[in-house]
């Protein structure tokens, strides 16, 4: 027998194994096959058992879901009601004041008492372009924030900007934390993204309780340079969505914006209904720094000298909260951009200062 078993060929071993092979593979086959099921059931029970994914959360600026949006319910206006040889004009009620919007009166609620609820400010210095040659003056910004913060429950952050804008501290309840920033400022770029930042400080505001008086002080030059992610009729209507007071001290404008101002004291410009929102855009690309801050009801002021500038501050601190606050029910649900103005029953010879207009979203 072991001489037969020697002398058979290779093909002769071969064919006498090739069924066993082929078991062998479907087994190894089928082997797989069920391994492969099993995984594929055992991912999907693990997949329907987590919750599910959260999307990345955007950085301040980049969405405006935390936006409020004026509907037909109410809309909000601080008014300051300012002497004209200095101080305000207190103890104004609902009867001495008359609002109207797109020119027609409205029927209006006054909260008689000053403005006192906590503020969240948010301080947008630029340091891009030629704002290095002021920031020995904002350097001195850091106690002057206290006036904002007469509670314990204010808060403030801070944000730099030039081509683009970068929160350099969160918000904290001591203008303290901020000194340190403010007095190590760092030249930026040549930029001035104004646009952008304003923006984004509007979404950082936005974040902050709704009872709280939501606060933007910008300081700047006058106009935009180098903004690639807000166009000015965006941020018109982000502004006329939201509650954010905005507070600008400019660097000194050049002798043709003072010309502007002077033949153009504002008293006719928001009763102008024709095409107010092309206005507005032109406005900005004028002055983008004095524009934003009439278009939220804010005041925009300049600034020389270092005396000068601690001054405009102090006097913004102090406007901040000597504010009516005027509410109103749009009595024309029209969407889009409303222009607003307030004046007294009596003509006492004072500066009134309330928001331009605010923009009515389509209902949903």
């Amino acid at each position: 027998m072991g001489e037969q078993r020697a002398q058979l060929s290779l093909p002769q071993i071969m064919g006498s194994a090739e069924p066993r092979l082929k078991r062998h593979r479907r087994l190894i086959r089928w082997m797989v096959l069920a391994s492969i099921n099993l995984l594929g059931v055992a991912l999907v029970a693990r997949a329907q058992q987590l919750p599910p994914a959260e999307p990345p959360q955007p950085l301040p600026g980049t969405t405006d879901e935390g936006t409020i949006r004026v509907t037909t319910n109410e809309v909000l206006v601080p008014t300051l009601v300012e002497r004209k040889g200095g101080g305000i004009l207190y103890g104004l009620k609902q009867d001495d004041f008359v609002l109207e919007d797109n020119g027609v009166p409205q029927k209006i609620r006054v909260q008689e008492e000053m403005d006192t609820t906590p503020v969240s400010l948010v301080v947008a210095v630029e340091q891009g372009g030629v704002s290095a040659l002021e920031f020995d003056k904002v350097a001195r910004l850091g106690p002057l924030l206290d006036l904002f913060l007469s509670d314990a429950h204010g808060e403030v952050a801070l944000m730099g900007f030039d081509s683009r804008p970068h929160l350099m501290q969160d918000y904290t309840h001591s203008a303290e934390d901020l000194e340190d920033a403010l007095v190590h400022l760092q030249p930026g770029d040549g930029g001035a993204a104004i646009l952008d930042t304003v923006s984004s400080a509007v979404d950082l505001l936005e974040t902050q309780p709704k009872s709280f008086r939501r606060v933007l002080l910008l300081i700047s030059e006058e106009r935009d340079h180098g903004s690639k992610h807000t166009k000015a009729i965006q941020l018109i209507q982000k502004i006329g969505r939201s509650d954010v007071l905005v507070l600008s001290v400019s660097f000194s404008p050049s002798r043709a914006q003072f010309l502007h101002d002077v033949k153009d004291s504002g008293e006719d410009r928001t009763m102008n209904m024709v095409s107010p929102l092309v206005m507005a855009v032109k406005a900005f690309k004028k002055n983008v720094a004095k524009e934003i801050a009439e278009e939220s009801g804010g005041e925009y002021t300049t600034f020389t000298g270092d005396k000068r500038f601690e001054e405009r501050v102090v006097d913004a601190a102090k406007h901040v909260r000597n504010r009516y606050l005027i509410t109103f029910s749009p009595s024309d649900p029209a969407p889009g951009l409303h222009t607003i103005r307030v004046k007294t029953t009596e003509d006492y010879g004072a500066r009134i200062v309330a928001r331009a207009n605010y923009w009515l979203q389509h209902e949903q």
